[in-house]
């Protein structure tokens, strides 16, 4: 069953091996809390990892802490984070908190919030944590590269009163694009990827491992949080033989409910919090099939049960989540922008600014851009805001992906409810940070503009923002 046919991922073929019992989640950062501040050091450094198990060698990988995922960072909904960067690459790096209304100043975009941290250099990361939820970290310079390398970490909030579950668990869910020894393939800046699809991997992982089994008891309940963290790949999420009930999107709460034809349903960077109950037998196995692209079907990892039995049935206690901070737009007296995505392969760009200068396509492209956002192309510098709004406005933002490619697309530093999508309003009204169209589907979402500066609004596949498809929005 699929629910949409994506573009074709690619023509190589997705590793399908066993591979080691998985663990559950990254190992949580050791931190310590002092006067309210929560104290984390991480490096960024070169390291290798188990990305094919037994069946090849370990493969060179840019990691934080030294591990990919990278360390998995903890907090309380409402306490101070500071956390210490430190470079040990050599190339500048950044890093920034997806999902996560920090301030402008600590959004981790060089040249427009920071400047990036040089080989050897260092940056103190601050900044409350005021939502609960599932947030992750990733850089923000040379994105396509250093993400694809494997940097990438999850961070998680957590409630005052969490629902009652027996685990809680998080995948870290990756592709790679691996050569025939192991190692990461290059190729980061092919023009093929950057005017179709974006980079699609061969060899799917969860928590750095491909394949895996996890194990499961009868009768428990589970809160997975599921995190995409791929350069690309759309991910469609089947579980075979079981109900997920999604509880949060994108880190932010939702009215309990199924999702669209049992699938749940991630692009890049996007997350999703499910309930899932144990309703196997001892000893069954079933397989979580990823299925966004027609033909490009693969198996993710095996649910295995184990001979005993946690309980009969998985309890009955309430898993509605408690709302966030996010203030609700005021809709009778929002400002409303039109933001036009075009460009790519098949998708009739005539023409398009860059740097100051009208281009045709071929031109474009040989500049290495091939994507603009209401007919400007991002550049090497930052271009003038596409909206510019004033801080405690409420905004309706009309997204139109007018091109034959699906897209994430990711609005730093606030969350927004997603109010229609091709004029039919939608039945939960999500807050999301990063908000999934298909092509030439439109939507409108809502947020107030109270976390002032300028901010990135950008497709989250990363050769499509290499290509141009980035602005900003400004909030003053």
């Amino acid at each position: 069953m699929n629910v949409f046919d994506f573009s074709r991922p690619s023509r190589r073929d997705l590793l399908l091996g066993a591979g080691a019992g998985l663990a559950a989640t990254a190992a949580p950062w050791p931190i310590a809390a002092a006067q309210g501040i929560r104290d984390i050091s991480l490096t960024v450094d070169k390291s290798s990892a188990p990305l094919v198990g037994d069946v090849g060698p370990a493969t060179p990988v840019w990691a934080y802490g030294g591990s990919v995922p990278g360390p998995q960072i903890r907090a309380r909904q409402g306490e101070r984070l500071r956390i210490n960067v430190e470079n040990r690459l050599d190339e500048p790096t950044t890093v920034h908190w997806h999902g996560l209304r920090v301030p402008n100043a600590m959004d981790g975009v060089p040249g427009l919030t920071q400047p990036a941290m040089p080989p050897g250099g260092s940056f103190v990361y601050e900044f409350d944590v005021p939502d609960a939820g599932t947030y992750w970290y990733h850089p923000h310079t040379n994105t396509a590269e250093q993400l694809g390398r494997g940097l990438s970490g999850a961070l998680i909030v957590d409630e005052p009163a969490p629902p009652a579950v027996d685990r809680d668990v998080t995948w870290v869910l990756d592709d790679w694009r691996l050569a025939e020894d192991a190692t990461i393939a290059g190729g980061f800046d092919d023009v093929h990827d950057m005017t179709h699809g974006g980079r699609l991997g061969n060899v799917a992982t969860v928590n750095g491992q491909a394949v895996a089994d996890f194990p499961m008891q009868r009768g428990e309940r589970i809160r997975l949080r599921l995190i995409n963290v791929a350069n690309a790949r759309i991910m469609a999420l089947e579980f075979a033989g079981h109900k997920p009930t999604v509880v949060a999107l994108d880190g932010q709460p939702v009215a309990p409910h199924a999702p669209a034809k049992d699938v749940v349903l991630l692009g890049p960077a996007m997350r999703a919090d499910i309930i899932l109950d144990a309703s196997g037998a001892p000893g069954e196995r079933f397989a979580v099939n990823d299925r966004a692209y027609k033909g490009h079907e693969y198996r993710v990892l095996n649910l295995i049960y184990g001979d005993t039995p946690l309980r009969e049935r998985p309890p009955e206690t309430p898993i509605n989540l408690a709302a966030n901070t996010m203030p609700e737009p005021d809709l009778s007296a929002a400002v409303h922008h039109s933001v036009t995505f075009t460009g790519g392969a098949m998708g009739g760009l005539a023409s398009a600014v860059l740097d100051g200068q009208e281009m045709d396509a071929r031109t474009l492209v040989s500049h290495g851009k091939a994507w603009a956002v209401n007919g400007v192309v991002a550049g090497s510098a930052p271009n003038d805001p596409l909206v510019s709004v004033a801080r405690g406005q409420s905004v309706v933002l009309t997204l139109v992906n007018d091109n034959a490619w699906p897209h994430p697309f990711h609005l730093h530093g606030h969350s927004f409810r997603v109010l229609s999508r091709d004029g039919e309003p939608t039945e939960h009204r999500e807050w999301l940070d990063t908000v999934l169209l298909r092509s030439e589907e439109r939507a409108e979402v809502a947020f107030v503009a109270d976390n002032p500066g300028d901010w990135l609004l950008h497709c989250h596949i990363l050769s499509h923002v290499w290509g141009g498809m980035a602005g900003i929005v400004r909030v003053a």
